[in-house]
């Protein structure tokens, strides 16, 4: 149930927002539109040419009443800004294009709203930028409205990375399993040992990105001269689905390889289905499991591995 707070955090925000975007002003960025016949007419500038829009489908992408939006593209078209006109495919259907002067008018508006972008993003770092369109992309996401295309990165860690590893792992197993703070204890051990005691041609870790945040992990240490060890994979559940699970076990296995091992070898636990699907699809074979109580749990672990 959402809490006061949440309640009153999230409606400070649209405030701010409407605010900061203009919305409350009679004229958008000096253009003489305000902001809802900036947005019908951004949507007819980006439809396809041989397909432009109807009032319908404006209606719906922007959730707007039909008598708004009427009244709307009255104006607009009593402006010279946009005309309707009669689709070459469907005789009843009435598409809505812009006239030269509302692509001029368009153009303007465009470029206004990019100086101001420009202008708000000025005095921001680079991390930070990144960090703030990060954040807009996981809002989007989690209202519903997901980015088409999302995609990740891997890339070597920097100085933090580990301990941010550490507390999501600890943070993601004790919501999901109850698993408690030794849990924690063990994967900081883990990469405290890595970065104490790199092998730099024998070792990595892989750090997943998305939205300007960490998403995901996956780590090759030395077991020994012939033996790699896959550890301490996880996938943050906003970003499950995406076959980022799969990437990172292929990276290791690429990498175990080239450096000459010849198997590779992982413990987990039977309740990390999701995880033992990965591996059993990666080729890895179960060679051993015994029940145990860690974590606080009643556990089940298991050994895998795989021939390189």
């Amino acid at each position: 149930m959402t809490t006061l707070k949440q309640t009153d955090a999230f409606r400070a925000f649209n405030r701010f927002h409407t605010r900061l975007v203009g919305a409350l002003d009679e004229s958008l960025l000096g253009s003489g539109h305000a902001l809802p016949q900036a947005r019908v007419l951004h949507e007819i500038a980006s439809a396809p040419r041989d397909r432009p829009l109807s009032a319908r489908d404006i209606g719906q992408r922007l959730r707007l009443d039909t008598g708004y939006l009427s009244r709307l593209l009255a104006g607009l078209e009593a402006d010279g800004l946009v005309v309707r006109q009669l689709s070459d495919t469907n005789a009843r259907r009435l598409g809505l294009s812009l006239t030269p002067q509302g692509r001029d008018a368009y153009a303007q508006l465009s470029a206004a709203s990019a100086r101001e972008i420009e202008a708000l993003l000025a005095p921001l770092s680079p991390a930070e930028r990144d960090e703030l369109v990060g954040a807009m992309a996981r809002i989007r996401r989690l209202l519903g409205d997901a980015p088409e295309g999302r995609t990740f990165v891997l890339r070597d860690p920097v100085p933090g990375d580990m301990g941010w590893i550490v507390h999501r792992q600890a943070r993601l197993y004790a919501t999901e399993y109850g698993w408690d703070a030794s849990f924690e204890a063990m994967v900081a051990e883990i990469a405290a040992q890595f970065v104490r005691e790199f092998r730099p041609d024998r070792e990595r870790c892989w750090v997943a990105e998305s939205e300007g945040e960490i998403v995901g992990s996956a780590f090759v240490v030395w077991q020994d001269d012939q033996t790699a060890k896959l550890r301490m994979l996880y996938v943050e559940p906003g970003a499950r689905g995406l076959g980022l699970g799969r990437r990172l076990v292929d990276e290791c296995l690429r990498f175990a390889t080239e450096r000459g091992y010849q198997r590779m070898v992982l413990w987990t636990n039977d309740i990390l289905v999701s995880a033992r699907r990965i591996y059993q699809a990666a080729g890895f074979q179960l060679v051993e499991s015994s029940p145990h109580r860690s974590f606080g749990k009643d556990l089940v672990s298991e050994v895998w591995e795989r021939a390189l």
